[in-house]
């Protein structure tokens, strides 16, 4: 397919700004915080608490589609931007379309970034919360027994990863994952890193980026916690929509995660967007990334009950 017009307009807007995904990451950060913001969904109702998680206290973003008093099943979101950048606010878009389209509590998780964190803490972190709100749901309106975790990119990892180490650990229970072109191994030799090393936004250059900031040594890719395709074992996970875009270099690790998922007995429903790139999904600026938002949310929301 033709690259998406939309997501071509994107890319020409980039390209004049001259942003990049290299240098001091906190210097990238600045210049994301910046942007202009378009206004999201109108949600019932948005909340900020602190959620004690790894020894501190982790920034959530609670998002209520309704004033339904009963407790509500919830997914626990955790945002993209390889560890290093990404945000409640950046991920507050998509987050409300996902609570309106599921009918259920959305949980947005600040974890900690790379490189002031390195790994595993933003794993650890994400563990703990979804932990915490399985245990304490119900101080937040939500039934911590019919939980869902979902991100993208790095978040789309840390989903995979979470569910993992569930399983592994016999809990918390898990119902669901949803996992937007998740970065699933510390590998740069696949079709999709060659077809699409450049000129897409996401670049094999940011990716070395994200990594280098992200581990504290090589040894660290080669464990499940950083590469969750390198499990041996990946029966028993819970159900999974996985959704990959066209021309990402990520493409064919998320498509290989939802194979061997499949080949495990796991449920899975794969999604490739043809014609799109990394980071339109709940892109106010590209159609399909909201429609992928609302995709996800009714996947979540039939899984849930």
């Amino acid at each position: 397919m033709p690259l998406n017009p939309q997501a071509r307009a994107v890319l020409d807007v980039m390209a004049t700004t001259g942003f990049k995904l290299a240098g001091d990451p906190a210097a990238v950060r600045a210049m994301i915080a910046l942007t202009p913001r378009p206004q999201g969904e109108a949600v019932t109702a948005v909340e900020d608490r602190m959620v004690p998680a790894n020894g501190a206290e982790i920034p959530v973003r609670i998002y209520r589609p309704d004033d339904a008093r009963a407790a509500k099943p919830a997914l626990i979101w955790f945002h993209g931007g390889g560890w290093v950048i990404g945000s409640l606010d950046g991920a507050d878009f998509g987050c409300r379309m996902m609570a309106n389209a599921s009918g259920c509590v959305v949980i947005s998780v600040d974890y900690r970034l790379a490189p002031e964190h390195k790994f595993p803490t933003a794993v650890d972190d994400c563990m703990g919360v979804t932990q915490w709100i399985a245990e304490n749901g119900a101080s937040l309106g939500v039934d911590g027994s019919r939980l869902a975790v979902g991100g993208d990119s790095a978040g789309g990892n840390l989903a995979a990863v979470v569910s993992q180490l569930a399983r592994d650990a016999g809990g918390p229970s898990l119902s669901f994952q949803a996992l937007v072109y998740p970065v699933t191994n510390y590998d740069y030799g696949t079709d999709s890193y060659r077809e699409n090393a450049a000129g897409y936004l996401l670049e094999r250059a940011s990716m070395e980026w994200f990594w280098g900031h992200y581990l504290r040594s090589e040894a660290d890719g080669a464990s499940a916690k950083a590469s969750p395709l390198r499990h041996t074992n990946l029966t028993g996970l819970p159900p999974a929509i996985v959704i990959t875009a066209e021309f990402d270099p990520l493409r064919d690790e998320g498509e290989t995660y939802a194979e061997r998922l499949r080949a495990a007995g796991v449920p899975v429903e794969l999604m490739r967007f043809a014609g799109e790139i990394h980071g339109f999904y709940a892109n106010p600026a590209i159609d399909e990334g909201s429609e992928a938002a609302r995709l996800i949310g009714r996947a979540v929301g039939r899984a849930l009950g």
